[in-house]
């Protein structure tokens, strides 16, 4: 699901290193797991999984040049919408579902999110927060559409189309049937936010968030 221009992005996605919280996102994952990468852009966290824990991976990509991109770094990825090519994965294919920066793109999250804990024994979601106090503080005084380092687009042409905080996915998480393992706030630089910020204090200080959720039923 993830969009970039070309050619510049694709050129720089080569050469960058690895984000923060994408290797915190491959800390989580078992070595040799089956690993599900939806939305997987240029294929960075997928090449990560594979090169430092080993695991069988395969992706799903909206952008035909994304596809191109990661297959010409000999990843498995196929072209596919979030929305509609889940279902067509049988029940618990894969250790891992990931969706890394994705959700927010997607039409129907509740529904995506439902599918991957289904088909995943453990799901792996990051996303930007728009509770944050930049973005509270933005609107309030501009009285304008935010934007930041993560949200960069304008409103009129950003791929997200269901902005929510951490207070909201924790509580999609309730509706969806899935249980929080593990959950981490970051700071702006990637970095999770640690025990000098109080967990009540994450949806306004924290830039984004991953959780790592399995399903309750």
């Amino acid at each position: 699901m993830t969009t970039f221009k070309e050619p510049a992005a694709l050129k720089a996605a080569q050469y960058a290193s690895p984000r923060i919280d994408l290797l915190l996102i491959a800390g989580m994952v078992e070595k040799n797991a089956r690993v599900l990468d939806v939305g997987c852009g240029t294929g960075e966290l997928l090449k990560l999984l594979e090169e430092q824990k080993r695991v069988d991976g395969r992706g799903i990509e909206i952008s035909q040049s994304g596809v191109n991109f990661c297959v010409a770094k000999g990843l498995s990825v196929i072209q596919g919408d979030a929305d509609r090519d889940l279902i067509n994965y049988p029940d618990l294919a894969f250790d891992y579902a990931i969706l890394s920066q994705t959700l927010q793109a997607t039409r129907r999250p509740k529904e995506v999110l439902e599918e991957l804990l289904r088909i995943a024994r453990h799901v792996i979601v990051s996303f930007p927060n728009f509770g944050h106090w930049k973005i509270r503080l933005q609107i309030l005084f501009n009285g304008r559409m935010p934007m930041t380092w993560n949200l960069p687009e304008t409103w009129y042409e950003t791929p997200n189309i269901h902005f929510c905080t951490i207070r909201d996915f924790r509580g999609l998480c309730e509706l969806a049937g899935a249980r929080v393992e593990r959950s981490f706030a970051l700071s702006p630089n990637g970095h999770p936010l640690g025990t000098k910020v109080p967990p009540p204090l994450h949806n306004l200080i924290a830039q984004q968030a991953v959780f790592l959720l399995t399903r309750t039923r």
